[in-house]
């Protein structure tokens, strides 16, 4: 590291030079870089995706969509019977004007159960053709218009679905990515300015603005290799402004504390680097192990955000360890004006909190095990699966639209219906056995080209309640097992069978994937630490910090209790199939990010002599400001990013948010200090013979004088 400090220092112009074009590059690169990005959560190989796979080649439409529902309601006094004709004129305009659609209601089905209890509206299940571009609108409008110039006189049209509550009927996308990254970026400066106390405060925020910049032009590439995934434009943006500020104010503090110490300005740079920069380099290699391991799923677009998702640290570290000590080497005493903190001793509320802790270290241990034992005994009663269709909406035509169906008796298992394809010959008796089964509502069998083409027909399931989470899809279970073997069916699809097939895909492969993750993650840290029990700790505390992250995404999300109260989304009942795996993924590396701070610090001081406890009080006293302003930091970001539209991406952020700020406080800085000073000597030990692979020296605990109980510095 001192070497590649001295020649990032002679160099110092031409890598400012360097990272110049590419945030030029960056500028000029991004948005075609989001253009390519692409909206496919299809899962290759799996029954329900080769099934829907099947219903798009033969019929165009379908397959692995939740339909829009178009309702034509009549004037008071008037009712359906006696105006089928006219309405199924509307329904049929819509077929015939919206291209790529498919209409199945009461007109070519014959079942009456395309009606309200009131026999005032009437609806029809529109089937679309997917489309993967993130841009692609809500055909909402299209929908509407051609229904409308068709109508009865004084009839009204509603359109809803799963995509239009999702969306709350928006297309506009909230502040979008530049939006909600500049949002981010404020919040970053306000704690910045706090942490430096003069202009230095915008020098990660630039460094930052670099590394994401750099992301996108790396992004680019991979888009013509493999599709990537329209949510890595957020997690680049946002968690690349938390990962690279994080990493800069790690830099930037440890130049100033030694530049406080009396070192030149060359000199501070360097130690800074041999310092800080090993701990930016590990830390960034356990984000990119949480990510790599995404790789291992059998999902392409989780394997593209792991793919997508590496380049964020990757991005981080390179900009952090050239930029930041090129500008430093150059203007960096001019720019920290005016110097009103300073950083040659440990803070002194941290050294007092830290003493405290070690002081009642039994104490400080069991409280935050048991504050994350409550929280994971909580996560075991989550629900994977999609959010409810109360929670999606609570306002809006969509909203209203779906009200007066499930009012006029009509079951919210139409808005994720079941389509089994079969044989024509075998589309009746299907339907027939289909119909006695428990949980479902109806079976309807569409006539014409809606639902036969070429010796294939559709039967299309409607069960009694929507298919959402791990617990609803009961019948769909039922259905597919009914339809297993039975001569003539291709297979079933839909929302419900898409459910299960991924968490047969995913869930079935979380083992290997955390297997992977815990291994690697070990094995660095044993390197990084130079110990047997730190790294073991690190990843015991970070799987524990996880399953308490998603307990409270139960709590607040699943049971609503806080979803409702910030956001005025009722509680969704379920957590999203893939959010619980990003969450893991992201956060395992990101929480790492300050254990690795916290232990290299703590690890330095006690190589310089320190016993265990005065080497926690000090390596916490210079750490934690440092650790709570960077999780400040990122949940700033994640706050940003819960702005964007969406109540899958609101989920994510808050679970990211709130998985840092419980990691950051509850384990980094209550459970970590205690269990450290607890193992004592323990810490220490790495065996040569587990020292030689690792290609490190070998180390042991040293003795350590008898102390008086530890006690904070005064001042």
């Amino acid at each position: 590291m001192r070497r590649w400090a001295e020649f990032v220092l002679r160099h110092r112009r031409a890598v400012v030079g360097f990272w110049g074009l590419v945030l030029v590059a960056g500028v000029l690169l991004a948005g075609r870089t989001t253009d390519r990005l692409t909206l496919d959560f299809s899962l290759p190989g799996q029954p329900g995706t080769v099934t829907a796979h099947q219903i798009k080649q033969a019929f165009g439409s379908g397959g692995d969509t939740s339909p829009y529902l178009v309702s034509v309601t009549l004037p008071a006094g008037q009712s359906i019977t006696g105006h089928e004709a006219e309405v199924g004129r509307a329904f049929a305009a819509v077929g015939a004007t919206v291209p790529n659609v498919r209409v199945i209601g009461e007109a070519n089905t014959g079942d009456k159960a395309f009606r309200t209890k009131d026999d005032r509206t009437a609806y029809a299940l529109v089937f679309y053709q997917f489309n993967p571009s993130p841009s692609q609108k809500l055909l909402t409008d299209p929908i509407q218009a051609a229904a409308e110039k068709a109508l009865p006189p004084g009839a009204t049209v509603g359109v809803t679905g799963q995509d239009i509550l999702a969306s709350g009927g928006d297309d506009s996308g909230g502040p979008g990515v530049l939006g909600e990254t500049l949002l981010g970026a404020v919040g970053a400066l306000a704690v910045l300015a706090f942490v430096f106390a003069s202009f230095l405060a915008l020098l990660p925020l630039l460094v930052a603005a670099v590394s994401i910049l750099a992301t996108f032009v790396m992004l680019l590439p991979l888009t013509y290799v493999t599709d990537v995934s329209f949510i890595v434009q957020f997690l680049v943006a946002l968690i690349g402004l938390g990962v690279a500020i994080d990493y800069s104010l790690l830099f930037v503090t440890r130049w100033r504390e030694e530049r406080d110490r009396g070192r030149e300005n060359h000199e501070a740079v360097v130690v800074a680097m041999e310092r800080a920069g090993h701990a930016v380099v590990f830390s960034g290699m356990a984000v990119a192990i949480g990510l790599l391991a995404l790789v291992v799923l059998p999902v392409p677009f989780m394997r593209s955000m792991g793919y997508g998702g590496v380049l964020i640290p990757l991005a981080s570290v390179m900009t952090t360890l050239t930029l930041t000590p090129a500008i430093l080497g150059g203007i960096g005493p001019r720019v920290d004006w005016p110097k009103i903190r300073h950083e040659n001793r440990a803070s002194r509320a941290w050294s007092r909190w830290t003493a405290a802790v070690v002081r009642r270290r039994w104490i400080a241990a069991c409280a935050a095990l048991a504050v994350l034992g409550v929280l994971i005994g909580v996560f075991f009663g989550i629900k994977i699966g999609l959010a409810s269709s109360e929670s999606l909406a609570k306002n809006g035509p969509g909203y209203e639209t779906l009200t007066t169906l499930k009012r006029g008796g009509v079951p919210t298992g139409a808005l994720t219906p079941m389509e089994v394809l079969v044989r024509t010959d075998q589309a009746k008796p299907v339907a027939a056995e289909l119909a006695k089964i428990d949980g479902v509502s109806s079976v309807v069998t569409p006539s014409g080209p809606a639902g036969n083409r070429d010796g294939q027909s559709i039967v299309v399931v409607i069960p009694d309640e929507e298919t959402v989470n791990s617990q609803s899809v009961g019948v769909v279970k039922r259905v597919k097992s009914a339809t297993e073997n039975v001569a003539g069916v291709a297979g079933v699809a839909g929302i419900g069978a898409a459910q299960i097939d991924f968490m047969h895909a995913v869930y079935g492969n979380f083992p290997m994937m955390l297997a992977i993750i815990t291994v690697l993650t070990y094995v660095f840290l044993a390197r990084a630490f130079r110990s047997l029990l730190l790294p073991l700790k690190a990843v015991l505390l970070n799987l524990m910090s996880l399953g308490a992250t998603l307990g409270l995404m139960v709590i607040f999300w699943q049971d609503g209790h806080g979803s409702n109260a910030i956001f005025g989304i009722a509680a969704t009942g379920a957590i999203t199939f893939w959010i619980p795996l990003m969450i893991f993924a992201f956060l395992f590396g990101l929480s790492m990010d300050y254990e690795v701070f916290i232990l290299s610090r703590i690890r330095e001081e006690y190589d310089a002599g320190r016993s265990t406890d005065a080497a926690v009080i000090e390596g916490v006293g210079r750490t934690g400001r440092l650790v709570t302003s960077a999780a400040l930091i990122l949940f700033l970001a994640f706050a940003a990013l819960a702005s964007g539209p969406g109540t899958d991406l609101k989920t994510l952020a808050t679970g990211l948010g709130l998985g840092i700020l419980l990691d950051a406080t509850i384990v980094r800085m209550l459970l970590v200090p205690s269990l450290v000073s607890l193992f004592g000597p323990l810490n220490w030990h790495l065996p040569a013979w587990a020292a030689r692979p690792l290609r490190v020296q070998p180390s042991y605990p040293h003795p350590e004088q008898p102390e008086p109980e530890p006690k904070p510095p005064m001042g």
